[in-house]
C-alpha cells in the first residue's frame, strides 16, 4: 500500500518540497512513498520545481483509507480531510505541536528550526541516504524561503549549516541570488484574484474556541498591491464571514523593509491590539520587524486569547 507524504493546506515551498524530498528518502529505504499536496502550486514553488526538474506532486485532499506521513504541520485544520479515517504513520515538522493524535506510537520529529527542510537534511544523514543534487536544490530553496534568506527570527544556526551543505551538493554558489529570484516570483500578484492571494499562504487556528485565520503575502515591495488593497480588504471580510471566524489577519510583509502591514478584521480588535501593542484605527497597521507568522504573529495572538 502506498504511503502519501503530504504537507499542509495552502501549500508553500517548504510543504511541497518536503513532501518530495521525504518521499525520496522513504523510497530509498524501501517504502512505496508518494509525494502529495493539498492545493495548487504558488508562483515561488512553481519556479523552484521547474528550476530543479521536479513535477508537481499529486493533489490529495482526502485522507480516508490512506496511510499518511504529514510534513510541515501537525494541526487537524491544516491536514487532509477525513483524517480520522486515515492511518498516520509519521509526522515531520518545525512548528509547535498541534492537536493531531494517533492510535499507535509513531515517529514524530518536530524541531525548533526555521524550516522542515533542515529537519529532513538531518534525517537523510541519520539514515545514511545520499541527497541527490536536485533534491538538495529544492531543500535549499525551502530553507531560504522559510527563513527569508536568514532574516526571519525563526532562523537558527542549524538552518544556516544545512544550507551550506545543501548548496554544495546542489552546486549553488550564490544563495542570495537564488533567494532573490524566489522572492521576485513570490511577489507576483498582478492579475491574481484577491481570494487567491489571501489563500496563497493561509492557515486557520483554534484559539480558545474562537477561529482565527492568518494569511501572509511576502513581497519585495508593498507598492505592488497599492491598487489591490480595497479589494483585498473586501474579500478578507467575505472570507471571515464565510468561515465563521472571530478574527482574520492578512500579513502584507515587505521582505526588504523587514516589516508587515497587518490587515485586520475582527469581532473584537482589542485582542489584536493587546497581542501586538498597537492601536487599530484603519484597515492595516504597520508592525516593524514582523516577518514570521509562526514566531511573531500567532504566539502573541494565542496569549491575547488566553491560550
Amino acid at each position: 500500500m502506498s504511503v502519501y507524504v503530504v504537507g499542509h493546506k495552502s501549500p508553500d515551498t517548504d510543504s511541497v518540497t518536503s513532501a518530495i524530498a521525504y518521499a525520496e528518502l522513504k523510497k530509498a529505504m524501501g517504502v512505496d512513498a508518494v509525494p502529495a499536496m493539498q492545493g495548487e502550486l504558488n508562483p515561488e514553488t512553481t519556479l523552484v520545481l521547474e528550476k530543479f526538474g521536479f513535477a508537481a506532486p499529486v493533489i490529495m485532499t482526502d485522507g480516508a483509507g490512506k496511510k499518511l506521513i504529514l510534513v510541515d504541520h501537525s494541526d487537524i485544520s491544516q491536514a487532509p480531510d477525513n483524517l480520522d479515517k486515515a492511518e498516520i504513520i509519521e509526522i515531520i515538522d518545525h512548528h509547535k505541536i498541534g492537536d493531531i493524535t494517533t492510535n499507535n506510537p509513531i515517529l514524530f520529529n518536530a524541531q525548533p528550526v526555521g524550516c522542515t527542510g533542515t529537519v529532513l537534511k538531518q534525517l537523510f544523514e541519520i539514515n545514511n541516504v545520499k541527497i541527490t543534487k536536485n533534491v538538495a536544490g529544492i531543500m535549499l530553496a525551502a530553507i531560504l524561503s522559510d527563513t527569508v534568506l536568514f532574516k526571519s527570527p525563526t532562523t537558527t544556526e542549524a538552518d544556516k549549516k544545512a544550507c551550506d551543505g545543501l548548496a554544495k551538493i546542489a552546486g549553488i554558489s550564490d544563495m542570495a541570488a537564488l533567494a532573490m529570484e524566489m522572492f521576485k516570483a513570490k511577489s507576483a500578484v498582478a492579475g491574481v484574484p484577491a481570494r487567491d492571494l489571501i489563500f496563497r499562504d493561509y492557515k486557520d487556528f483554534d484559539m480558545k474556541g474562537k477561529k482565527v485565520g492568518c494569511g501572509q503575502l511576502e513581497m519585495v515591495d508593498l507598492s505592488l498591491i497599492d491598487d489591490m488593497r480595497d479589494d483585498l480588504y473586501k474579500t478578507l471580510k467575505e472570507v471571515k464571514e464565510e468561515g465563521g471566524r472571530h478574527t482574520i489577519l492578512l500579513m502584507l510583509t515587505d521582505i526588504m523593509k523587514e516589516g508587515t502591514d497587518l490587515m485586520v478584521i475582527s469581532d473584537d480588535v482589542s485582542f489584536v491590539e493587546k497581542a501586538f501593542k498597537v492601536k487599530i484605527d484603519g484597515p492595516t497597521v504597520w508592525i516593524d520587524g514582523m516577518m514570521s507568522r509562526k514566531k511573531q504573529t500567532i504566539p502573541p495572538l494565542q496569549s491575547a486569547f488566553g491560550c
